[in-house]
């Protein structure tokens, strides 16, 4: 299980939807305070939820096909987190001296690009059985 890349791609996207909303700041607000994701119970929510998905695909390794919805669905959830981070951010106020984007906002994306990767493994693991199939 652990000795394919895509078990280390949904373990990193588990970890990094899971641990970096703990310590990386998404934004400063307009008075100057910082925002975390596990400030609000919505992020921290939907965080979670991506990182339990990960962490449920990563232990669906005998079901391809079922690991590739799964990892679809974890796609769409943090694409939908994007979004929404995207629109805060564009929301905000203006100014240069208070208000400020973090790096966290980059989070989603990182998933994104991991759970990518893993879809991507796992297409060519079903490729490669399904040769192995036509040999016999």
């Amino acid at each position: 299980m652990i000795q394919r890349i895509q078990s280390v791609y949904l373990l990193l996207a588990a970890l990094v939807s899971g641990v970096l909303i703990w310590v990386v700041e998404y934004f400063l607000n307009g008075e100057g305070n910082e925002f975390v994701g596990m400030d609000e119970s919505l992020y921290f929510s939907i965080f979670m939820g991506s990182a339990l998905m990960s962490v449920i695909a990563l232990f669906l390794f005998r079901n391809r096909q079922l690991q590739t919805v799964v990892n679809r669905l974890n796609l769409l959830l943090n694409l939908f987190i994007l979004g929404v981070y995207v629109y805060q951010s564009l929301m905000m106020s203006g100014e240069t001296a208070v208000s400020e984007k973090g790096i966290g906002m980059f989070i989603p994306i990182l998933s994104i690009v991991l759970i990518v990767l893993a879809n991507k493994a796992i297409r060519k693991d079903e490729q490669l059985v399904k040769s192995a199939d036509r040999l016999r």
